[in-house]
C-alpha cells in the first residue's frame, strides 16, 4: 500500500485494533505517532511508494539460563518492546537498511554469499546471512529498502539482535515468498546468520522466542525440530508484572565471558565423547568429577550441573504455569536465579570486578520483595544487562522508583507479554 495511504490509515484510527492487539489500549497513542513517524523517516529516504508495515518482538527468558547452547529447555516469552520496519521490494538485489541511530547498510545479496570474517559483528553480515539462508532452504529473496526503528534496547537482555535477524527474514518471507517462510524456520535461519555470517555461536532460544510469540516452552534436544508448545497463562491477570531492571552495565569486552559458557558445557560433554551436554545425565558427570576437575576445570563442573539442574526447573515450571501454580512456579525463578549466580556464575565479569550493577539490582529487589509473594533473577546472557522480577501490580511503582533512583530514570520497564512475535502488520 502506498506510504501516503498508510498514514491516511494510522491518522483515521483504521490500524487501531491491530496496534491494541500487539501493544495493549495504553500504549496505543504511542504507537501510532511511532509507526506514522517511521513511515516519515521512510520517505524521506527513498521517497513515497508502495510499502509494507512489519513487526517483530523482542523477547524475555521466563526460565532456563544459558541452556539452549546445549539442546537444554527454555521458558520463553515475546514481549510488547519490538522492532518495527517499513519496506519495499526493488528490482535489484541489493538491500538497504537505515536502522535509526545507524549508518545505512547496504548488501548485494547476489555477491555477498559466503561468510567473510572482516565484516563479523555487523549488521550487514546479518543481511546477508538472512538472504543466503533463504536460498539454501529453497526460498526466493530479492533487493528492498527497508527503515527500522527498534524500542528493544542494545544490552537489555531482550535480544535486539535476534529481533533484527527476525525482521529480515520477516521481510524477506512476505516481499518474495508469500509469507509463507514460517516462524520457526525464520528464527532457524537466524541462528544460522549469526552462527556463520555474524561469527557468533550463539543458541536458538532468542531467536525462537522473538518469532513465535506468546509464552511459549521450547526443547531444543532434536534442534532440526525443536518441541515448541504455547502456554497459555497470563502473568498481568494474575496480578503481577514482568518488570526488567537495566543496569546499564558496560558489554565492552564481554564476548569471552559469553563465549566461556557454553564453550566449557561443552569441554565437558567433549570429555565423553559427545558435543553437548544434553546428551549425557548429570550423575554420569558427578562420577567423574575427579578427572574433570583436572581436564576442564572446576566451573566448567559447575556450569554443567548448572545446566542439568535447569533442565529439571523448566520442565517443573512449565508444569506449574499449565497448573496455574504460580507459587511453584515462583519457586523455580528463584532458584535459577541461585543457581545463576553461585554455579553458572554469569551474573558480573571477573575482569572488572569494580561494576556489578546485576548484583546490585539482585540485592535491591530482593530486599524490597523480601515480604511479598514475588520472584527474581538475573536475565538473558547475564555479566552485564539486565535483571528480570516478577512485582505484584499494586508494588510496581515503589518497585520501579528504587530501581530508577539506583541506575537511572526509565531503568525499570514494565512489559506486557504479547500474542504474536515476527508479522506484518497490515
Amino acid at each position: 500500500m502506498n506510504t501516503k495511504k498508510l498514514k491516511v490509515m494510522i491518522d483515521n484510527r483504521e490500524l487501531d485494533e491491530r496496534l491494541v492487539y500487539l501493544y495493549g489500549q495504553n500504549a496505543l497513542e504511542a504507537q501510532r505517532t511511532r509507526y506514522s513517524n517511521a513511515i516519515d523517516e521512510f520517505e524521506k529516504l527513498y521517497g513515497e511508494c508502495d510499502a509494507y508495515l512489519f513487526s517483530v518482538s523482542g523477547r524475555s527468558e521466563l526460565s532456563g539460563n544459558h541452556t539452549d547452547h546445549n539442546h537444554g529447555k527454555v521458558i520463553a516469552a515475546s514481549i510488547d518492546l519490538d522492532i518495527i520496519a517499513v519496506a519495499s521490494p526493488t528490482d535489484s538485489s541489493i538491500i538497504r537498511v537505515k536502522s535509526e541511530g545507524f549508518p545505512e547498510d547496504i548488501v548485494d545479496v547476489a555477491k555477498y554469499c559466503d561468510p567473510d570474517d572482516s565484516k563479523f559483528c555487523t549488521s550487514e553480515s546479518i543481511i546477508a546471512g538472512m538472504s543466503r539462508g533463504f536460498v539454501n532452504n529453497g526460498h526466493k529473496i530479492g533487493g528492498f529498502c527497508a527503515y527500522t526503528t527498534s524500542n528493544v534496547f542494545k544490552g537489555s537482555g531482550l535480544s535486539s539482535s535476534a529481533a533484527f535477524e527476525d525482521m529480515i527474514g520477516n521481510i524477506l518471507s512476505h516481499l518474495y515468498n508469500d509469507g509463507k517462510v514460517d516462524n520457526v524456520e525464520i528464527a532457524k535461519l537466524a541462528q544460522f546468520a549469526e552462527n556463520k555470517f555474524f561469527g557468533k555461536p550463539c543458541g536458538l532460544m532468542d531467536q525462537v522466542a522473538c518469532a513465535v510469540g506468546g509464552i511459549v516452552s521450547i526443547d531444543f534436544e532434536n534442534t532440526a525440530n525443536p518441541d515448541i508448545e504455547k502456554l497459555d497463562f497470563d502473568i498481568t491477570a494474575a496480578g503481577y508484572n514482568l518488570c526488567i531492571v537495566n543496569t546499564g552495565g558496560n558489554h565492552a569486552d564481554l564476548g569471552e565471558d559469553y563465549a566461556s559458557v557454553p564453550a566449557e558445557m561443552k569441554a565437558v560433554a567433549a570429555h565423553f565423547g559427545k558435543s553437548v551436554l544434553r546428551e549425557l545425565d548429570e550423575q554420569t558427570v558427578i562420577d567423574a568429577i575427579p578427572e574433570l576437575r583436572q581436564k576442564v576445570g572446576d566451573r566448567a563442573i559447575m556450569r554443567a550441573i548448572h545446566f542439568f539442574e535447569e533442565n529439571k526447573r523448566v520442565s517443573a515450571q512449565k508444569q506449574a504455569l499449565k497448573a496455574g501454580d504460580l507459587d511453584a512456579y515462583f519457586d523455580g525463578v528463584l532458584e535459577s536465579g541461585r543457581s545463576s549466580f553461585c554455579y553458572l556464575q554469569n551474573v558480573y565479569t571477573t575482569k572488572n570486578l569494580t561494576e556489578q550493577g546485576l548484583s546490585l539490582a539482585l540485592c535491591l529487589a530482593q530486599n524490597y520483595l523480601k515480604d511479598k509473594p514475588a520472584a527474581f533473577r538475573v536475565h538473558g546472557g547475564g555479566f552485564a544487562g539486565t535483571i528480570q522480577a516478577y512485582v505484584p501490580s499494586n508494588d510496581v511503582d515503589g518497585f520501579k522508583s528504587i530501581m530508577d533512583s539506583a541506575f537511572g530514570d526509565g531503568a525499570c520497564i514494565v512489559l506486557r507479554i504479547r500474542p504474536e512475535g515476527a508479522l506484518r502488520v497490515f
